[in-house]
């Protein structure tokens, strides 16, 4: 019998292994939830033809923090392996593309090596129902709400794992995309208007029936607004605090970064106004702030602005238009929360904490227009 994870399936119930001994959880791992099981014996025998050298039986847990796409780790003896694939149910056009992730993540690793290495790509979608991929695994800690105890001893911690993070920001956005085979990722050019009016279309497709027309108006602003790029880089698309790895003995320098399924070529800033939206900040106020997660304002990070000066500083980059940046990144972060409660509306996760993931959508439309200085809380 193979076993996968703290429990085996059999016609897709857990049971308890009766033999050997089993995995124990690593950081941030759990049992793989009810309803996001694979067909364990297909994703082993697709290993096992693209990776000759596993030894051992097949042992799964599951990443369960993330929000959207899903991540197993995977183990066979002392090997340890990471799969993703995207969310079950109707997915956004262009939404958790796993091909993109495969493709940045098996080149980008050489220029920028906080890039996990991917190492097997499976577009047969009869093998788990979807596209997915497998890259190696980083041991590594990982920073949500606090402090882990294990970086606790650090003076200054919190905003030296803050500026770590904008310092790999600016280092990916000086790589240059055709030292690693990346000069075609995406299409720069018109790539803000392509982000906003994209963007605009997904909103339309899960969009309350109020239509919420605050989400409208901020829309229409960001059009109306959007700035000239400054420049072309490879983007993350989505990078925040909790999709950064650190070693514990170094605050200094983030080790790893997750969740490259966005990766593209485009305008460094929408990157770093993600950050900023997913940043807290002293300025912020009940009813009017980012996204991140409750208690990460405790852990001393440095400021948006000690962010935005750090950033300038690395890159070189005129930040004067990066106002509009921050909007559109809360804008586009409300469009998300609404798609993940869609899916839950439709019974398409079984994941609890996306059913109150609708919540802040008007809170954060009155933002974004906020910050593209029509109206708001402040």
């Amino acid at each position: 019998m193979t076993r996968h994870g703290p429990a085996a399936y059999r016609d897709g119930v857990a049971v308890e292994p009766d033999h050997g001994t089993h995995i124990s959880a690593q950081p941030d791992t759990v049992a793989v939830r009810s309803g996001e099981e694979l067909d364990w014996a297909a994703v082993e025998s697709f290993l096992r033809a693209g990776l000759p050298d596993l030894e051992g039986q097949l042992e799964v847990l599951q990443f369960p923090k993330g929000s959207a796409n899903l991540t197993y780790l995977l183990r066979f003896d002392d090997r340890r392996l990471v799969l993703r694939r995207p969310p079950f149910g109707r997915l956004a056009p262009g939404a958790h593309d796993m091909a993109r992730e495969y493709r940045t993540l098996s080149r980008l690793w050489r220029a920028f090596p906080p890039a996990p290495r991917a190492l097997l790509f499976c577009d047969d979608e009869n093998v788990v129902g979807s596209k997915f991929f497998v890259m190696e695994y980083r041991a590594g800690t990982g920073i949500w709400d606090e402090i882990p105890a294990s970086m606790r001893h650090h003076t200054d911690v919190g905003r030296r794992v803050g500026f770590a993070v904008i310092d790999a920001l600016a280092d990916l956005h000086r790589v240059d995309p055709a030292t690693c085979g990346l000069e075609d990722l995406g299409k720069p050019e018109g790539f803000v208007a392509r982000q906003v009016s994209g963007w605009r279309k997904r909103w339309e497709l899960v969009a309350p029936d109020s239509g919420l027309p605050a989400m409208h108006d901020a829309a229409a602003e960001l059009e109306r607004t959007q700035p000239l790029s400054a420049r072309v880089a490879i983007l993350h698309n989505d990078m925040k605090i909790d999709n950064c790895q650190f070693d514990p003995d170094d605050p200094d320098r983030v080790h790893s970064v997750f969740d490259w399924d966005m990766a593209t070529l485009g305008d460094p800033l929408v990157d770093l106004g993600t950050t900023l939206n997913y940043w807290p900040d002293a300025s912020d106020r009940p009813g009017d702030w980012g996204v991140y997660t409750k208690g990460l304002e405790r852990i001393g990070l440095p400021s948006q602005s000690e962010v935005v000066e750090r950033y300038s500083g690395l890159t070189g980059i005129d930040l004067s238009d990066i106002g509009w940046y921050q909007a559109f990144a809360t804008w586009k972060t409300a469009v998300v929360l609404q798609q993940l409660y869609d899916r839950y509306r439709r019974g398409e996760t079984a994941d609890e904490r996306m059913a109150t993931r609708g919540e802040r959508v008007p809170e954060l439309a009155e933002r974004a227009l906020r910050l593209l200085g029509r109206g708001g809380s402040r």
